[in-house]
């Protein structure tokens, strides 16, 4: 079972999410050629709305290192 929480979520979660995202709800696990650049700017976003999710968190009782 998976924390509710993490402290720690590097670019590589982040990144690996929204790709994981992206592919579920276009339906394509790669985009064709001319679907390349909104698909990666798709995942840009997402992961830039993570980092930006992330760091806006306010955890309350949160045990912290």
């Amino acid at each position: 079972m998976r924390e509710p929480y993490t402290e720690h979520v590097s670019e590589t979660d982040m990144h690996a999410a929204a790709l994981q995202y992206v592919r579920k709800v276009s339906g394509f696990r790669a985009p064709a050629a001319h679907n390349a650049e909104a698909f990666n700017a798709a995942v840009d976003a997402i992961t830039e709305a993570t980092r930006t999710l992330l760091g806006h968190l306010e955890v309350r009782g949160a045990a912290h290192s």
